[in-house]
């Protein structure tokens, strides 16, 4: 693409019209190639960095421009001197035994990120975001996963209707429920985290069947921000059931 144009990809309706958006920094470019070596959709890549990367390896192809024109298409303030146009990400078909995390309307980027390298990290999920969540490809939500969103498959704009037609059993969280170290907890195939204001719709999770589970408190404050949230119940699936 022209690059006059790749300043555009800040934009979500521009990402979606060209297919295409950005990846800043060393990491995440490091953490794109790996990914690309195993994913021929991410071939299509472009590196552009400054004279200071020049070094820089990669199957990719590349481009040198200088700092003035990276910073013109850098969305940091103290951009890294590299930067990669990518194509958007499609989520493969669910493997077998691969479970799922639903977001519901979950619209801070740095909370998805951050949930995205919690599902790298413990593996075997895949995401699902509802419609009204923050886009995928969103700069902020793309550096706060830190790599991880090249490791997870993602899916978007999944209706909350859906998930009984794909998934037999279904966990909540809730104040009210039981607690997560319950048994039952790791017996369910899609875990549904709601908004990080108004949370999930109670009549919607009652036609579903879903079961509510609860991170026991201290109760001084009514909430965990969602982030937080998925990371104590992954870590609690993650490590097995109590002796």
């Amino acid at each position: 693409m022209k690059f006059a144009d790749i300043r555009k990809l800040h934009q979500k309706k521009f990402r979606e019209e060209t297919g295409r958006f950005l990846v800043e920094g060393e990491h995440l470019v490091q953490e794109l190639q790996k990914a690309a070596a195993h994913d021929a959709g991410l071939c299509g890549s472009e590196i552009y960095l400054t004279r200071e990367y020049a070094q820089w390896v990669s199957p990719l192809r590349m481009h040198i421009i200088t700092a003035r024109q990276l910073a013109q298409i850098s969305e940091t303030r103290t951009p890294q001197g590299i930067v990669a146009v990518v194509p958007l990400l499609t989520a493969p078909a669910p493997q077998p035994g691969e479970r799922a995390v639903y977001l519901h309307q979950v619209q801070d980027p740095g909370n998805l990120g951050a949930i995205l390298r919690t599902l790298a990290w413990f593996g075997g999920f895949r995401c699902l975001l509802g419609p009204g969540s923050v886009d995928l490809h969103n700069g902020k939500a793309v550096r706060a996963s830190m790599g991880a969103i090249f490791h997870v498959p993602v899916e978007s704009d999944v209706p909350l209707q859906a998930l009984p037609g794909r998934y037999r059993r279904i966990a909540t969280l809730d104040l009210q429920g039981q607690p997560i170290s319950a048994p039952g907890f790791r017996d369910c195939d899609c875990y549904v985290y709601g908004n990080e204001a108004r949370g999930l719709p109670r009549e919607v999770l009652a036609a579903m069947h879903a079961t509510a589970f609860t991170i026991a408190g201290t109760g001084l404050i009514d909430s965990l921000n969602v982030a937080a949230t998925v990371s104590i119940c992954q870590y609690e699936l993650a490590r097995g059931p109590n002796p």
